[in-house]
């Protein structure tokens, strides 16, 4: 008996800037071994490339965003309107190796697997600036030096390459839409704070990351810079304050935990290694990035508190749940 679920692929966009990166998003989707049972594009308050996608891209559900703006809202409206038992997400600057869907959907033969992430490789518009830390590859939304080499569970997966069943989606509510990117605001978490309230729902539940499921996510000129970095590392401290808010906040933290504990004392180690290119601005990149975020957990720590920031019972967005067993 054949036990794999069925597939739908959602990508998001929202910028005519972006769009080339897009077209070969879908392309690699649509070239998959394996491919998906739909393709569901969401235009993120952008009619201009909404129309464009429509008229170019065959083969393609192409929706506009149907609730608050922003990149949770999109995923939500590419959720409701996916059919396949099992919804990936793919960032639309980003392309899929051609196993992804072969990868993701092998995982799901396990019952106990209700989402499966996999690796993100950055592809450098320009090259690797010398000084950036592998252990910082979450500042340009690829996976970092410290995440398993083998398939393994994990707290949350990066966005740029994640999976969900579709029932475990419905029945945790979907993504919160005050959370996350909107635009080129580099505010994000709201893939934390999702793996967090199913795994909260349900303990049982494996949130599995699989190196395997490999796709490429372009990283600009623009974000190999000291400022990027910086801004980004402070805008990760400001959104992990919010999901420590919204989550438990011992579970909200313990990946940040490990990550202090174990990988940046390595990295710093390293860094400072005789023959190692750029050591002492490797060493200055983690320094700044683990003090920018500091800063910035402290700031909205601060900030919800003053306003008073609740922590609801539910999120922001709920879809019908129909005979879910979660």
């Amino acid at each position: 008996m054949n036990t794999e679920p069925s597939l739908s692929v959602v990508v998001c966009a929202y910028t005519l800037d972006r769009w080339e990166d897009l077209q070969a998003a879908i392309t690699s989707v649509q070239s998959q071994h394996r491919p998906p049972d739909d393709v569901v594009l969401v235009v993120d308050h952008c009619p201009e490339l909404q129309r464009l996608a429509g008229r170019m891209l065959h083969g393609v559900l192409v929706l506009p965003n149907q609730q608050h703006k922003g990149l949770s809202g999109a995923r939500n409206t590419g959720v409701e309107a996916a059919v396949g038992d099992v919804v990936a997400f793919l960032d639309d600057d980003a392309t899929a190796h051609p196993s992804w869907t072969d990868r993701l959907l092998s995982d799901y033969r396990d019952p106990r697997v209700v989402g499966v992430g996999g690796l993100v490789v950055p592809w450098w518009e320009t090259d690797r600036p010398a000084w950036f830390p592998p252990e910082f590859d979450w500042v340009v939304g690829c996976s970092y030096r410290g995440l398993p080499e083998q398939p393994a569970p994990v707290r949350n997966f990066i966005g740029a390459n994640m999976s969900f069943r579709k029932d475990a989606l419905h029945a945790a509510g979907g993504f919160r839409t005050d959370l996350g990117r909107v635009g080129t605001r580099p505010l994000g978490c709201e893939e934390t704070e999702l793996c967090l309230r199913i795994t909260s729902r349900r303990p049982d539940a494996v949130l599995l990351y699989d190196p395997s499921a490999a796709v490429r996510h372009r990283v600009p000129a623009a974000r190999a810079t000291w400022s990027y970095f910086r801004s980004r590392c402070y805008a990760e401290g400001l959104s992990k304050a919010l999901v420590a808010r919204y989550s438990n906040r011992s579970a909200a933290l313990s990946s940040e935990r490990a990550y202090l504990k174990s990988t940046i004392p390595r990295a710093f180690r390293e860094a400072l290694h005789p023959g190692r290119p750029a050591p002492a601005r490797t060493a200055l990149a983690l320094a700044l990035g683990v003090c920018a975020t500091a800063l910035g957990y402290a700031v909205g720590s601060v900030r919800a508190r003053r306003l008073a920031v609740p922590a609801p019972a539910e999120p922001a967005y709920r879809a019908p749940v129909k005979g879910s067993p979660v």
